[in-house]
């Protein structure tokens, strides 16, 4: 893939975007990432850590319905220099995310996506790519329902 991105645009150029710069990244995002899925016991006893960011990037609708208990709300279309310099400041910082894709029995404020397109791989990569090196991902698939993770929102779903 990255050869073929070697051979000229065939488009006008624009120096704001690097798609060979982007997929080295996520490959490096990708593989820095697998070590760094967490089950549901390591992800509580993380979330109970003084300091740690729990990332919600869905978008505020949905993350109004129905959100992990204590998180920070950056839609992921927002990502940009500016907003993560306001709301993650310090590069360094623990940092959990999960998606729509963690979690099930909920379709209205978590529709699951296409598993090649689940938030957390574009999220991941995205924060990496910022900078970010100490992100960790929820991994399993748990019910709404009986997870012992602590939800809020407005759905009356659960």
């Amino acid at each position: 893939i990255l050869a073929a991105l070697e051979t000229p645009a065939k488009g006008p150029p624009n120096p704001n975007i690097d798609a060979a710069a982007y997929l080295r990244l996520a490959s490096e995002a990708i593989a820095h990432r697998e070590p760094r899925r967490l089950s549901e016991d390591e992800f509580i006893r993380l979330a109970r850590k003084p300091g740690v960011v729990i990332l919600d990037a869905r978008s505020r609708i949905k993350y109004d319905a129905l959100h992990v208990k204590g998180p920070t709300n950056l839609n992921f279309s927002d990502i940009t220099v500016d907003s993560l310099n306001t709301v993650l400041p310090d590069k360094n910082a623990t940092i959990l995310i999960y998606c729509n894709n963690n979690f099930r029995d909920a379709p209205h404020p978590m529709p699951a996506k296409l598993i090649a397109a689940a938030l957390n791989l574009a999220t991941y990569t995205s924060l990496y790519t910022y900078g970010y090196r100490n992100v960790y991902e929820h991994g399993p698939n748990l019910s709404v329902k009986t997870t012992r993770i602590s939800f809020e929102g407005t759905y009356v779903g659960r």
